[in-house]
């Protein structure tokens, strides 16, 4: 059970809130039947040595909503090992509104703390009011806080608005919903403007994320964002909550030196994203071999999945040494076994 009530999500959020959030995408066994836990575990401990606030367990793999949620206790036991304060946040990232239910359900007795609310594939508006009706009632399920997602995967700036959900649907949802507690501002991306408008218009209230960290460093010097939750922070070790400390105590200079030496692996990296993911879809394939170069688990996963090649795999560990630092040279082959193979 989450330590605050819905009408007091908002608040919870504003204090506790402050920093970054990585993503944790599940291990699985060499024979794919089951999770890894020593895999999971081994990345929850490195997480909190890289000083993540929390962490999102991802969904958006081949596993089931039993599996999943197992997976999600087992990173809130790790979480809380040693004493650490680890926030998880759940993936409500199912098949469709009935599933998403019962997966949020569950993450909340498995002691998951917020919820990261994404839409499903199948999920066709083309009314505001349709988007409106599913965000509501998957908050309504729920006690915990629930981080808002305008986003372009979700295909609804053709048919809804340019900023995937715009702001005056937004305001309808704040204001119905007491436990959106956190926009993901990445609307209209690769646009600015998104994260701009929801700061502009909705920064009282809530807490504005900034993700994506190539946003984050710039901005971050001109607004005050507090964090950036939900991304694949984790290629760069422990970069991002070190740039998060820096930019609230305001040494700008730091983070532009800071943003530079990054940009080599950040043009790599993001080369690699549109060429995999297309636009449509997140390579969960390509994310965990980022992880991996940084000392994450790695590991096999179930197909269906995207697939990664050493071309790619060299661009990615090229464009950290490039900047820097020291990603693993084990052999590639490595990472397909995972650090703690089971």
């Amino acid at each position: 059970m989450p330590t605050y009530t819905r009408t007091e999500a908002r608040e919870w959020a504003r204090e506790h809130l402050v920093g970054a959030v990585n993503c944790t995408i599940p291990s699985f066994t060499a024979d794919l039947r089951d999770i890894n836990e020593a895999g999971i575990r081994h990345d929850i401990r490195l997480a909190k040595e890289h000083g993540f606030l929390g962490t999102l367990g991802v969904s958006e793999v081949n596993i089931t909503i039993p599996e999943y949620l197992e997976f999600l206790r087992i990173v809130r036991d790790e979480a809380d090992a040693d004493g650490g304060d680890l926030v998880v946040v759940h993936h409500a990232s199912w098949g469709n509104l009935e599933q998403n239910i019962e997966a949020v359900k569950g993450a909340e007795a498995a002691g998951a703390e917020l919820v990261l609310l994404s839409y499903p594939p199948n999920f066709y508006p083309e009314s505001e009011q349709e988007v409106y009706d599913y965000t509501k009632t998957l908050c309504d399920a729920t006690n915990l806080a629930v981080i808002l997602f305008p986003m372009f995967l979700w295909g609804f700036s053709t048919r809804i608005h340019p900023s995937d959900i715009p702001a005056r649907l937004i305001r309808r949802l704040l204001d119905d919903c007491p436990n959106i507690a956190v926009i993901k501002a990445e609307g209209g991306f690769p646009s600015i403007m998104g994260i701009v408008e929801c700061h502009r218009l909705f920064g009282a209230e809530v807490v504005i994320s900034c993700p994506i960290e190539g946003e984050l460093l710039p901005l971050g010097q001109l607004i005050p964002i507090q964090l950036s939750a939900t991304s694949d922070h984790e290629f760069w070790g422990p970069t991002i909550p070190h740039a998060m400390r820096l930019l609230r105590d305001g040494k700008f200079d730091e983070v532009t030196d800071l943003y530079w030496r990054m940009h080599p692996a950040r043009k790599a990296k993001n080369a690699l994203a549109q060429q995999l993911n297309g636009g449509a879809f997140i390579n969960r394939q390509l994310w965990k071999f980022q992880g991996w170069l940084q000392g994450y688990n790695g590991g096999p996963l179930r197909m269906p999945t995207q697939r990664i090649h050493e071309p790619q795999m060299n661009a990615l560990r090229k464009g950290l040494l490039d900047s820097g630092f020291e990603p693993s040279t084990d052999p590639f082959r490595e990472f397909f076994l995972g650090r703690n193979p089971a």
